[in-house]
């Protein structure tokens, strides 16, 4: 862990040594505050609640979680210095697990400081506090998966701008896939079995469970899994990458 800790202050200092990660979290903090107000109508729906708060997570997610992750190995790869990082006297798997904490951490502290959307919901009505604990805490889940997709996809190009946009597309994939508009493509032909399997990976079907406090199991393990099966598929990847 403590070669991990390394990696982890290391990509975290990085985030913070220019502007671009204040821009973040300044951008993330302002939509989702105004998405709530306006958009989601807050104030006209007269409900102590923040889900219409939490209801637009993964399509902002769509847009910023990729732009987070698309640097962390594309930049190494264009600049040369991912040859030295492999070097170093670290795994493949610790350096991959540093970079995916600091860019979640990071995340967490924009979520963090969103505290205020419940604070202003207490201070206007009794929300069920357990329910917005949950939804927070699916939240930061759902945000860890889509980093282990963007950081996948940058371990497979030196390019940032074509990370982002392999990054955001495999997200966006997952997160509309339990939709019927994309459901009704495979119901002429497809076997039901298939069907419900396409919309199991939902990010929108797990995540709105979650938002309404409620808590199974299968929702929380399915964002787990994803995360670890894109971790290691980009440790995979990466020792492709140190192997040639």
């Amino acid at each position: 862990m403590r070669n991990v800790w390394i990696i982890t202050r290391r990509e975290l200092a990085a985030y913070f040594s220019t502007p671009v990660a204040f821009v973040f979290i300044a951008i993330f903090v302002a939509m989702t505050g105004a998405l709530t107000f306006y958009i989601g109508r807050f104030f006209e729906r007269d409900q102590a609640t923040l889900d219409t708060f939490f209801a637009y997570h993964p399509f902002l997610y769509l847009a910023l979680v990729p732009a987070v992750s698309m640097r962390l190995w594309a930049e190494e790869r264009k600049t040369g210095t991912i040859e030295q990082l492999l070097t170093l006297p670290i795994t493949t798997t610790e350096a991959v697990l540093g970079k995916f904490i600091a860019a979640w951490l990071f995340c967490g502290i924009a979520l963090a400081l969103t505290v205020t959307m419940w604070i202003t919901v207490n201070v206007l009505g009794d929300p069920d506090n357990g329910a917005i604990m949950v939804g927070y805490i699916g939240s930061f889940l759902m945000a860890g998966a889509f980093l282990a997709i963007g950081i996948c996809m940058s371990a497979l190009t030196r390019n940032q701008i074509i990370a982002f946009i392999a990054g955001a597309v495999v997200c966006f994939l997952f997160t509309m896939s339990g939709l019927d508009l994309v459901l009704n493509i495979f119901r002429g032909w497809a076997p039901s079995a298939l069907i419900e399997t396409i919309a199991s990976f939902s990010f929108l079907s797990r995540f709105q469970s979650l938002t309404r406090g409620v808590v199974e199991v299968r929702d929380i393990i399915f964002l787990v899994s994803v995360t670890a099966f894109w971790l290691f598929a980009t440790v995979i990847f990466v020792d492709a990458r140190k192997a040639a």
